[in-house]
């Protein structure tokens, strides 16, 4: 398919220096001025990735753990709508993370993450993530800085582990542009379907445009890793999003090896009556 040659662009190597101002939001290599065949071959995407996932839940021997992490506006539920439709339920599950509770906030910071991996068979999607340990935090001083930059290696480290156990991370940030984020904000704000979407407390968010900027930056250099690389989506067009982010997926399941669990217990002929 036309977006795996595009694939590794993507991906941020262990150590890679990042710049995200070189990274284009409007980028839809492979697919300029060809949304259409854009769509058909997402359409493709999603029915494999339909039946990947069946294989992944009837093998129970897999486990699946996938990261979005973005701005305000920046798609991550739309990804998680359109990737994901038409997979069996039961085995997909979304762990949506805001604001501390007071029980999570008398544990470390990875306690509510960790409660919410994957089981076996199962595909989880952190929608927002421990990642937030080093980014609202860090943007808007929640705790010292040593506190926050010794979280780099316990992220490292906590996702060392779940890979040892048999879980396969993939991380994407979905990489918007502020003039995009601003219009997805509007949108939101006059369309009365969206409108319930909308957070008073995004607006000042936009302020600290620059910070957030550079503490993803130390997040995708820091932490993408052999075991859970992180993905730097363009963003500013939701079907080029979700095409890159469904060619990883179904690529790394494909990778797997699944099989549907062997039938040597059934009788070779039965009928049922």
């Amino acid at each position: 398919m036309k977006a795996d040659s595009h694939i590794k662009r993507y991906r941020i190597r262990p150590r890679q220096k990042v710049r995200l101002g070189d990274w284009d939001p409007d980028d839809t290599s492979g697919f300029d001025g060809k949304k259409k065949e854009a769509l058909i071959e997402s359409e493709k995407l999603r029915l494999k990735l339909e039946q990947l996932q069946e294989v992944l839940y009837a093998e129970h021997k897999h486990k699946v753990l996938i990261v979005l992490q973005a701005l305000d506006a920046g798609g991550k539920d739309g990804t998680i709508r359109r990737v994901f439709e038409g997979v069996n339920p039961q085995g997909v599950r979304v762990a949506r993370f805001g604001v501390p509770t007071p029980e999570e906030v008398n544990h470390d910071f990875l306690w509510r993450e960790h409660a919410q991996v994957p089981d076996n068979g199962e595909i989880v999607i952190f929608n927002r993530s421990h990642y937030e340990g080093v980014l609202v935090v860090r943007v808007h001083k929640l705790a010292p800085e040593e506190v926050w930059k010794a979280r780099y290696q316990e992220i490292n480290d906590f996702e060392r582990m779940l890979c040892e156990e048999g879980t396969t991370i993939l991380k994407f940030y979905l990489h918007i542009s502020k003039d995009e984020q601003r219009k997805r904000l509007q949108d939101r704000l006059q369309d009365p379907t969206k409108r319930w979407k909308f957070s008073i407390h995004d607006l000042p968010e936009r302020a600290f445009w620059s910070e957030y900027m550079s503490a993803y930056q130390d997040v995708l250099e820091k932490t993408s890793s052999e075991w859970a690389p992180w993905y730097v989506v363009p963003a500013d067009h939701d079907w080029f999003r979700d095409i890159i982010i469904s060619t990883v997926i179904v690529r790394t399941l494909e990778g797997m090896d699944m099989h549907y669990p062997p039938d040597a217990n059934l009788p070779k002929s039965m009928t049922i009556k």
